[in-house]
């Protein structure tokens, strides 16, 4: 398998290290092109969650409670895992090409109908189904996304690449999001006498960025994103009816596949204390800085999301400066120890401003542990296993986050203040690291 660039000329060497490394990167035509396919792709999930979000005005997460929160990831989640399987089925077998396009263009139809829904002033389950069909498909999306990288970078380039492209989609996300409060009133104007106008007009423009993306993705070849040829997969048909078996040949890829195999079990046990956090940190906003303020306690989290968007930066600009130095897994493994530290000091002064701190500290870490766990299982598994060992990746990404939230549920006070969950979480990082840094040992020796 190659893993030239298109648009590259042969011989052609990236810089090592620096900013040169990241203009080479999008100097790629293909790069460059799945890069934008991401970036207008999310930016319209953005537009789309502003008009959900300001619809459903009577969901839980406007009142957050612990179980409320756990419950609330687990239908945003847990659906999505059980649909992932299938998604990795069909991205070792479909073209991916035809996968992003396709699924950019599924959502135009559904948003259309979502936008009916809020004009009619529909709610209750059929809103919910509706809704559901519109957010998963972004599993094949992101999936997709994932698994054709490294079609369209040299080798020695996924670092970068992994840097840039989950940072630039969660930055296009945010200017989504902007863009569709912006366009909220022009609806109101340009809709007017329909109920629900804004949100209506948002989901309408939101459509217009995925019949974008999709006409982005149609500019590859149909087989330029993989998969590889394999004439021992079985058709498509067959292969739905025997999709357990086919993650089990996936777990038994990462078994032969030891470095990819750890850093997707460093990644699950990362999520996990990071949703402890998450949940504590949400309460903490509205039941102890803020308690009976809820405009103030959304405007200090949206603060805090900020600050940590700007760790996720900073893992992307530093990443790939570093990992040359203390490879992948030194750099997994001195964050891992960073959020140790952090967890206990200065998260457990229970401040504002060490909330602040704090997030964006973890921010760095949560976005540098997932570029290099990215890279690793990338470059650490053959393309025919790459869709569905994504998903497993996104199965355990996904469950360990909606799995700390239960646990917060019942360990959390109220107000989200608990010192011995701190120090539970640090203890767990450190452990972590530790179990990760003996298997690497073990491995080489």
């Amino acid at each position: 398998m190659s893993l030239a660039a298109p648009g590259r000329h042969p011989g052609d060497r990236a810089p090592r290290t620096g900013f040169g490394q990241l203009l080479h990167l999008l100097g790629g035509a293909g790069f460059r092109r799945l890069f934008t396919v991401r970036v207008t792709s999310q930016w319209a999930d953005g537009v789309f969650q502003v008009a959900l979000a300001s619809y459903v005005v009577l969901s839980p997460e406007r009142a957050p409670s612990a179980w409320g929160i756990a419950m609330a990831l687990a239908v945003v989640l847990l659906p999505f895992s059980v649909l992932g399987p299938f998604v990795g089925v069909f991205l070792d077998r479909w073209s991916r090409r035809q996968v992003l396009v396709r699924a950019n263009l599924v959502r135009v139809p559904l948003l259309l109908v979502l936008a009916g829904c809020f004009a009619a002033g529909l709610d209750g389950p059929g809103l919910f189904v509706v809704v559901l069909a519109c957010l998963s498909v972004n599993r094949f999306l992101l999936a997709g996304l994932s698994a054709a990288l490294p079609h369209v970078v040299e080798a020695d380039e996924l670092v970068w690449a992994n840097a840039v492209t989950p940072t630039a989609g969660t930055g296009a996300f945010v200017l989504g999001a902007s863009a569709g409060a912006a366009v909220r009133p022009v609806g109101e104007v340009v809709l007017a006498g329909i109920d629900g106008a804004g949100d209506v007009f948002a989901v309408l423009v939101a459509a217009c960025g995925y019949l974008i993306a999709a006409g982005v993705a149609a500019r590859f070849d149909r087989s330029a994103l993989g998969p590889d040829f394999d004439p021992a997969r079985p058709a498509v048909r067959a292969a739905v009816r025997h999709v357990v078996a086919g993650l089990v040949d996936g777990l038994r890829h990462l078994r032969g596949r030891r470095d990819a195999a750890y850093a997707l079990a460093t990644i699950g046990a990362h999520r996990f204390c990071y949703g402890l956090t998450t949940v504590g940190l949400i309460l903490l906003y509205r039941e102890w800085f803020h308690p009976g303020d809820t405009d103030a306690a959304l405007a200090g989290l949206a603060t805090t999301v900020v600050v940590a968007g700007a760790g996720f930066v900073t893992a992307a600009i530093v990443t790939p400066v570093v990992t040359p130095q203390l490879g992948r897994h030194g750099w997994i493994l001195l964050l891992l120890g960073v959020a140790a530290v952090v967890q206990v000091f200065p998260s457990a002064l229970y401040t504002e401003p060490a909330v602040l701190v704090a997030a964006y500290l973890l921010g760095v870490v949560s976005q540098g542990v997932k570029i290099c766990v990215d890279t690793l299982v990338q470059s650490g598994v053959d393309d025919a296993y790459r869709g569905r060992v994504f998903v497993l990746y996104d199965v355990i990404f996904n469950a360990a986050f909606v799995a700390a939230a239960a646990v917060a549920a019942v360990v959390l006070p109220a107000d989200g203040r608990s010192v011995p969950v701190l120090v539970a979480c640090a203890v767990g990082y450190l452990v972590t690291a530790g179990l990760f840094a003996v298997r690497r040992v073990g491995r080489r020796a």
